[in-house]
């Protein structure tokens, strides 16, 4: 399905955000994470859908200022 991901239109075999994360590279990582403009925390991720169209964004953290 496409869903689009950080502003990229992606291809994923995924269902869940958690398999998104997966199959993206970012598994293990550690990443804020929104689908559709919704913060979804990390404990939720396994069981949050994700279905065709779904805009997601994943954010990794910065040091520096």
């Amino acid at each position: 399905m496409k869903i689009t991901i950080n502003g990229t239109v992606t291809e994923v075999a995924a269902t869940t955000l958690n398999d998104v994360l997966e199959e993206t590279g970012y598994g293990g990582a550690k990443v804020a994470t929104a689908v559709n403009e919704a913060f979804v925390p990390a404990t939720l991720r396994a069981t949050h859908p994700i279905t065709e169209g779904d805009r997601v964004e994943i954010v990794a953290p910065r040091q520096g200022g």
